[in-house]
């Protein structure tokens, strides 16, 4: 990857003026099999948005919730498989992210699997929503609605089902 994609991924993150014309910040916390947890799953995906201006990667952490319990971090060079340049994500760490986050993003991460904790902006929503902020809206509600969720929905609609 290149050195200016570095740079987008976690520049300067932490520094408030950065955000104020920014857009909105989501996190996601992504459990996998630790068998199957590689480079290849979604990275080429995520790198893809990050190149086309979509996010902003402000923190990247990969976890694993041990059979007993415990918590381990994991770096980057333990799911390089080599399908994808992990390398780029390497220290993605804005600060925003405290070890109180990463014990409650782990306690919903089974036993025995490897969790992707991800904190990103939503970098195409930032003209939006600096323009909503400069006209001093602020926003009240917030929510996602789980793909899983949807689908069974519309399963539930069709007739004779």
């Amino acid at each position: 990857m290149t050195q200016e994609l570095g740079q987008e991924l976690h520049g300067d993150a932490g520094d408030v003026g950065d955000f104020e014309e920014g857009g909105p910040v989501d996190f996601l916390v992504v459990e996998l099999p630790t068998d199957r947890a590689t480079g290849d799953v979604a990275f080429p995906h995520l790198l893809d948005l990050v190149e086309r201006g979509i996010i902003r990667v402000l923190d990247l952490v990969v976890i694993r919730r041990e059979e007993d319990g415990s918590v381990t971090g994991l770096g980057m060079e333990e799911l390089d498989d080599g399908s994808t340049e992990l390398a780029v994500f390497a220290g993605a760490r804005s600060g925003l992210l405290g070890d109180d986050d990463l014990a409650e993003a782990a306690g919903a991460v089974e036993p025995g699997m490897t969790a992707v904790v991800l904190v990103y902006e939503n970098a195409w929503a930032a003209p939006f929503a600096t323009a909503l902020r400069r006209n001093g809206a602020q926003l009240v509600a917030s929510g996602r609605i789980p793909v899983q969720a949807i689908l069974a929905s519309l399963d539930a609609a069709e007739p004779g089902v």
